[in-house]
């Protein structure tokens, strides 16, 4: 079953003073690219937390963001008081005015708040890991969904393309009865005289370079090798576009080698149908 690189994966803790979210977004991308947005107490445990997402999203472009909300009295800011004062002294010699104006004007100044750093808790950096847990495995569930509208509209897309196929089968040998039928006509035009077996030959070797029977096997391949990668237990998004640029390939030859209108109408609609297989698979894990 396929993933797609596209999710999303919220949870919440809340304890006693503390009210911890972890989000986690994700993008397409080739490789894996984490953008950590956490709060400067954590910055020492930022290892940690990219390792637990390196090992579990493969790929995708990955923005996790940690938020600590205190809801208590708990609070690791103080009124630096010394630095206040000096201010209010300096800022009464400029201008009269009563304390409590002075002590606002004070308090907007620089470093009039200072705040120390405490030490990690263990029990609120384990509710934290435990929080990031749940958010991958609500970032999983919502990929997997995401993958199984993939899977369909691929579905639907290789339907369309054997469909297309088998109209191609079909008109094979009316494409190549018309193809040597204009050949023969060109050559009565020009009045010569030829050796029968002789033209037939050349005939034959010239219809041989039109021949897509080898394409048509290789393209019917393809299809089923994909369709069967679909349903495969892991999600291989690159092995996936391998196989999209083989059906490109021989979708392409069969264009070339076509060389009549009606064929040529139906290869533009496969390689719509590919094009728009290639785009989703942008998305692909």
């Amino acid at each position: 079953m396929i993933q797609s690189m596209t999710g999303f994966g919220k949870h919440i803790v809340q304890l006693p003073s503390k009210k911890i979210t972890v989000e986690l977004k994700s993008l397409n991308s080739k490789n894996l690219d984490i953008n950590a947005r956490i709060p400067q107490t954590y910055r020492e445990k930022e290892l940690e937390l990219r390792k637990m997402i390196a090992d579990v999203l493969v790929r995708g472009k990955v923005d996790l963001a940690l938020y600590v909300e205190i809801t208590g009295e708990e609070t690791t800011a103080e009124v630096n008081q010394g630095m206040v004062k000096k201010y209010m002294e300096q800022l009464a010699n400029i201008a009269k005015g009563d304390d409590i104006k002075l002590l606002e004007l004070a308090l907007r100044m620089p470093d009039t708040l200072k705040t120390e750093r405490d030490d990690i808790d263990e029990a609120e950096y384990k509710a934290i890991t435990d929080a990031m847990k749940e958010a991958l495995s609500e970032i999983i569930s919502f990929r997997n969904e995401e993958g199984k509208v993939l899977e369909k509209d691929f579905d639907e897309r290789l339907d369309n393309l054997n469909t297309l196929l088998a109209q191609i089968k079909e008109m094979d040998p009316e494409r190549l009865a018309t193809v040597r039928e204009r050949l023969e006509k060109a050559v009565a035009d020009l009045k010569v005289e030829l050796d029968a077996n002789r033209f037939e030959q050349e005939l034959i070797y010239y219809l041989e370079k039109y021949d897509i029977t080898e394409e048509k096997v290789r393209l019917a391949n393809h299809l089923d090798y994909f369709k069967a990668t679909l349903k495969s237990d892991d999600s291989n998004g690159k092995k996936l576009g391998f196989i999209a640029q083989e059906i490109g390939r021989e979708i392409n030859t069969i264009g070339s080698k076509a060389n009549y209108a009606p064929m040529q109408q139906l290869v533009v609609q496969m390689k719509d149908e590919l094009e728009k297989i290639k785009e989703q698979m942008l998305n692909v894990l």
